[in-house]
């Protein structure tokens, strides 16, 4: 589906526009925000695995979500059709929050003509069978070129969606979001052993930038090279030691670990760890912590966010001290500030809430050589995989899918099973130098909360942090 084909949601409805505002208006008289919801969405996945094509999915859908809020109150209604007895009966539903109350309705987000990203849909190009060719060639390239692959995976997904926005004093807002992303993993063996390595990419752009021969050849290389990596570790020790962190994907432990609490709804209920701390110290000296929305074709950004307001480069930690939050319109009146564009949802089914975009922290002046060669004994984590953070009392644990031994300054052998374990705070006093290298993850990245997934973006220098416990299997 083309940009000139583009579907009109608000005139899809079985009813005219002006009908459509008149309900939308009457179910938002009473509340203090609020807003009509309408998305459509695109999605397509092919995966091919073992040598052939395992999955390959396509789905389309479009609804409409009705919000009403009131004060810390919401009135949520959701249907996948586009008519009137649909959008009444969730008229019916979200008025129930406004019974016996009487809000003033907050004023609009302010417009902008902004774009970030195209609107071209990327699932039609290129066609299907060259989709299949191209996860097949990559299949049979990384099979030839090291006799210990035992498995290949590569995928290719795809979403356009297009949402537009409805308020109830008549303002209206559209955007049309392109995401792509390229996965390969690769599986290898020696003897009763096997380890995995993995590359992903994506963006809001069309394939055309990623799947070029040199760029997946590039890809499956940096997957088998991760693999012979772990197939080569040894088990990593437990303990105490000063921690090297890569530049761009390992900014997904500041996502986790930091990012989250800096959100303004936890903030607001006093369970994040951040609580209460606005102008303190809560880092070291030189940590600036941004999220950016603004820049084009990132995973993580928006033109709007779900609620309207166009997004904005907010930084949350200047020179180490709290200067911001992340805020949504519910929590940002309530908090008696501004919207950061930081509202989001997953669909037309779920309630917008403060997330983060692209979020990173900023560089220094060191080079990566210099920050490894200060550490006498440590532990150089190139990647990371899952992990688990409590928002509350800001505990993590990481675990490591690239890392090594640092001695005596110098890189020396592999490990595997490093876990880095912390609680986000204190981590983020222990930076101790920063990297000139700052760098965002390729387009991989995605967010959970409250049960929805949206995509984000992360990225930090090469950093340094000192004293840090680290879990390991050696034994």
């Amino acid at each position: 589906m083309s940009a000139e084909t583009t579907p009109d949601l608000i005139n899809s409805f079985d009813v005219s526009r002006e009908a459509v505002e008149a309900v939308v208006a009457d179910a938002l008289a009473k509340s203090d925000d609020g807003e009509l919801f309408i998305e459509h969405a695109e999605a397509e996945m092919l995966m091919f695995d073992n040598g052939r094509l395992k999955t390959g999915s396509f789905n389309t859908g479009r609804g409409f979500g009705l919000r009403s809020v009131a004060g810390e109150a919401v009135g949520y209604a959701e249907a996948g059709e586009l008519s009137l007895g649909a959008l009444k009966r969730a008229a019916d539903a979200v008025g129930a929050v406004t019974t016996g109350y009487s809000g003033t309705y907050s004023d609009a987000p302010p417009g902008t003509n902004r774009k970030l990203y195209g609107d071209a849909n990327p699932i039609g190009e290129p066609s299907f069978e060259e989709k299949v060719k191209l996860l097949k060639d990559i299949d049979t390239y990384l099979r030839g070129k090291d006799e210990r692959v035992r498995q290949v995976t590569a995928s290719l997904a795809a979403t356009w969606q297009v949402v537009e926005i409805l308020r109830a004093d008549g303002h209206f807002a559209k955007d049309i979001r392109p995401l792509t992303r390229v996965n390969i993993s690769v599986v290898v063996g020696d003897g009763d052993r096997q380890e995995t390595g993995s590359f992903g990419v994506g963006g809001r752009q069309e394939f055309g930038a990623f799947i070029a021969e040199d760029k997946w050849r590039t890809g499956a290389d940096e997957a088998l090279r991760q693999a012979l990596v772990n197939l080569s570790a040894k088990p990593a020790p437990a303990g105490t030691f000063d921690i090297v962190l890569g530049s761009g994907w390992p900014g997904v432990m500041l996502h986790e670990a930091v990012g989250h609490g800096l959100e303004g709804d936890f903030n607001r209920k006093g369970t994040s760890a951040f609580a209460g701390l606005m102008g303190e110290q809560v880092a070291s000296k030189g940590v600036t912590v941004v999220d950016d929305g603004t820049i084009g074709n990132r995973r993580g950004s928006l033109s709007i966010d779900d609620e309207g307001t166009p997004s904005g480069r907010n930084v949350l930690i200047e020179d180490g001290k709290l200067v911001g939050f992340m805020q949504d319109r519910q929590n940002a009146r309530l908090m008696g500030v501004k919207p950061t564009g930081n509202g989001r949802r997953e669909s037309y089914a779920h309630v917008p809430m403060p997330r983060m975009t692209n979020t990173y922290m900023l560089g220094g002046d060191h080079t990566p050589e210099e920050i490894i060669s200060s550490v006498k004994n440590g532990i150089y984590a190139v990647s990371f995989g899952g992990g688990q953070v409590d928002i509350t009392s800001g505990k993590f644990v990481f675990g490591c899918t690239e890392a090594y031994m640092i001695e005596d300054g110098k890189v020396t052998f592999p490990v595997k099973g490093a876990m880095l374990i912390g609680n986000g705070p204190d981590a983020m006093h222990r930076v101790s130098m920063f990297g000139n290298d700052m760098a965002l993850d390729p387009g991989i990245g995605t967010c959970g909360k409250a049960g929805q997934g949206v995509p984000v973006g992360v990225g930090q220098p090469h950093l340094r942090m000192d004293q840090m416990t680290v879990g390991g299997t050696e034994r």
